[in-house]
């Protein structure tokens, strides 16, 4: 199989020996494959230099506390990733309790800094470049590494205005959350790497360390079933530090910053606001 050549079906022959005998585009480059013996495998292809080897770094650091359930990687090169496939189903009230208490005591292994990982220095979010350098401080960490490369991309292309722009930095000017050691982070838990079977699986890491309160804001950005249930059975399990939840907007900067870069001015509109809310707080 040459290295431009988009085949599901070779690349899965190819690094785990299994036949497959049916290909289903799920989304984008992701594919579910089915194989003779009666396994059903998902193959997922991503070009970009270091994406793959990040995901895999990211998906062996999250499971090795057992904590969280992930689909275990079946095999990858620098392009392919093959993984367990999860059939999903509607999610239960009482998967999202235990989703709650187990990303509770994933945060709580801990990790080396803000912004460490064991994958490549030059990472991933979705779409967009993420930067792993581990710093002691929380703070300086997430204004300089997260907030501030892509408030400056997105300012350059004239997708923020100057006075959104000085919402934001004022915002990040008044940053006070309570000191805790860094979390071991699932890093982009929206409610789309949320997989509902069983149990809650998560898929799509961009795996750092960082405040545990950002992976629960983002949880709630975009909408998560039984998000309160969830919240809830964290909070109980392992108590958050008080005024957590006037802090979501801060953690959410981030996030509505890359979707501003990626898709448009009107998550930047969205970012304003969560910069008004955060030094409302």
């Amino acid at each position: 199989m040459g290295p431009g050549e988009l085949n599901p079906a070779a690349a899965v022959a190819e690094l785990t020996g299994l036949t497959p005998v049916g290909v289903h585009a799920i989304a984008g480059h992701v594919f579910e494959v089915d194989t003779e013996d009666g396994d059903l495998v998902v193959a997922k292809y991503d070009p970009r230099p270091g994406a793959v080897t990040a995901e895999v770094a990211g998906l062996t650091w999250l499971a090795e506390p057992g904590a969280v359930a992930l689909p275990n990687v079946r095999a990858h090169d620098y392009r392919w990733l093959v993984m367990e496939q999860v059939e999903p189903s509607e999610p239960t009230r009482a998967a999202a309790e235990a989703l709650g208490r187990d990303l509770a005591d994933l945060h709580a292994w801990g990790a080396e800094g803000f912004g460490a990982s064991t994958g490549p220095e030059n990472a991933w979010i979705g779409l967009a470049p993420m930067r792993c350098v581990p710093s002691p401080d929380w703070a300086q960490w997430y204004v300089a590494d997260r907030v501030q490369p892509y408030l400056r991309n997105a300012a350059d292309r004239h997708l923020i205005d100057p006075d959104g722009v000085s919402m934001i930095e004022a915002a990040c000017a008044r940053i006070d959350v309570p000191r805790e050691p860094p979390a071991r982070l699932h890093g982009d838990l929206w409610s789309g790497n949320v997989v509902w079977s069983n149990q809650a699986w998560l898929i799509d890491p961009a795996a750092h360390g960082g405040h545990r309160e950002t992976d629960l804001a983002m949880l709630a950005l975009f909408g998560c079933p039984h998000l309160e249930t969830i919240l809830a059975a964290y909070d109980e399990h392992r108590p958050l530090a008080d005024g957590w939840r006037a802090r979501v907007p801060l953690h959410q900067l981030f996030p509505l910053l890359v979707h501003t870069v990626l898709f448009g001015s009107g998550y930047a509109r969205q970012a304003v606001t969560a910069a008004q809310a955060a030094l409302r707080a």
